[in-house]
């Protein structure tokens, strides 16, 4: 099997060229990437706990899926596919925002993405592939919110950026 490669991007979201996703992490190259929420009909969010075996991030909370797409894949489509794969999940997303974000990580690695966030409407509980996620939970985001603040640690730096995205993306009066 070939080494997963990501879609380095510029700040416009235009490909300048792919690499070894380890490598771009090693090196803090601006990527493309993708983070999905999934709600229930009660307006919970699904998240999930990744899976400890992860090369960064592990045993931390966060969305439902996030990932990267792979060349030519419509980001879309990635989000589609590792959604099923992640979590067994098949549902309509749509997307509602980007945004652009830096952080250092454990293991001296540096995520520097164009994040592309989808959401979707889900009420079964997820099928999880154990080599990605080691558990899950749904949630209100009033609770998500408030523990973010107490227990911050418990989650991925990029779940923090983007939930506070998508909280006041929520609670602006043109997006009911």
């Amino acid at each position: 099997m070939s080494e997963e490669k990501v879609i380095l991007v510029d700040e416009n979201d235009n490909q300048v060229g792919l690499m070894p996703k380890l490598e771009a992490h090693q090196k803090g190259l601006l990527h493309r990437a993708f983070s999905v929420f999934i709600f229930n009909s009660k307006y919970q969010l699904l998240l999930q706990k990744r899976a400890i075996s992860k090369y960064h991030s592990g045993g931390l909370w966060t969305n439902t899926c996030c990932s990267h797409p792979r060349e030519a894949e419509d980001t879309i489509d990635a989000a589609n596919r590792r959604l099923h794969e992640e979590m067994g999940i098949k549902t309509n997303l749509r997307k509602v925002f980007d945004f652009i974000y830096k952080a250092e990580l454990d293991n001296e690695l540096t995520e520097n993405e164009f994040d592309h966030v989808f959401y979707g409407v889900y009420d079964e509980n997820p099928i999880l592939n154990k080599e990605e996620a080691d558990d899950y939970k749904w949630v209100d985001m009033e609770t998500i919110s408030n523990d973010i603040i107490r227990n911050s640690d418990n989650y991925t730096v990029w779940f923090k950026i983007a939930f506070d995205y998508f909280y006041k993306y929520l609670n602006n009066d043109n997006n009911k």
